[in-house]
């Protein structure tokens, strides 16, 4: 099936080129979304008596585009999600997710704009926002299961580095325990010897009197 492209698609063409598509493509994405037209001459009469209002406002929503791309590239946004210890979300992060973290911390963002496949593990990953068809950013998502996370693993540090502190934290405690009941039960056998040292002397001094 050919179509007139109404403005540039990536891998497809630039705005006023003729091409050939597969007709589901065409109908399911291309024509629904004021990307194409059918190529039937009515419609490239009609493209070209309007190419230049095209043009003109393609322009001027490129120029909007590229504004906020300079605000939004770079972004990183929280997302809180509960997920196993060993960093597996109960779920995923989906590009409504992506979409409501960045208009919630002030950007206008559409779910569509979003190019992300579903994530289903903690950490930091990154995501491309399509602005406009020849103008895109890229954010990323810190994926944590609380604030306090996220900031450790914005600063680098990974799911699998803070599992290992916390349990080398956790096997120092059980260390620590053990050699303070260690202590305890030395100065008890110290004690214990200190009175039989004692009740020896004691007894001792019985007998010589």
């Amino acid at each position: 099936m050919q179509v007139i492209l109404l403005e540039r698609v990536a891998k497809l063409g630039q705005m006023g080129e003729v091409v050939d598509v597969k007709p589901g493509y065409a109908r399911n994405f291309l024509l629904p979304q004021g990307k194409a037209l059918s190529a039937s001459k009515a419609n490239i009469a009609a493209f070209d008596e309007q190419k230049a209002q095209l043009e003109a406002r393609n322009l001027e929503t490129k120029a909007e585009a590229e504004k906020l791309a300079e605000k939004l590239d770079g972004q990183q946004f929280i997302v809180i999600r509960s997920a196993s210890d060993s960093g597996a979300l109960y779920g995923s992060v989906t590009t409504r997710d992506a979409a409501e973290a960045a208009t919630e911390a002030g950007f206008s963002v559409d779910r569509k704009q979003v190019i992300l496949e579903p994530i289903k593990e903690l950490g930091i990953h990154s995501v491309q926002i399509v602005l406009h068809p020849e103008v895109d950013a890229m954010i990323e998502l810190n994926v944590a299961r609380s604030p306090e996370e996220a900031e450790l693993q914005s600063a680098g540090k990974s799911i699998q580095e803070l599992a290992a502190e916390e349990e080398a934290a956790a096997e120092f405690e059980i260390s620590e325990l053990f050699e303070d009941i260690g202590a305890a039960a030395s100065d008890d056998d110290d004690l214990a010897d200190t009175i039989s040292e004692t009740s020896g002397d004691t007894e001792g001094t019985a007998d010589k009197a």
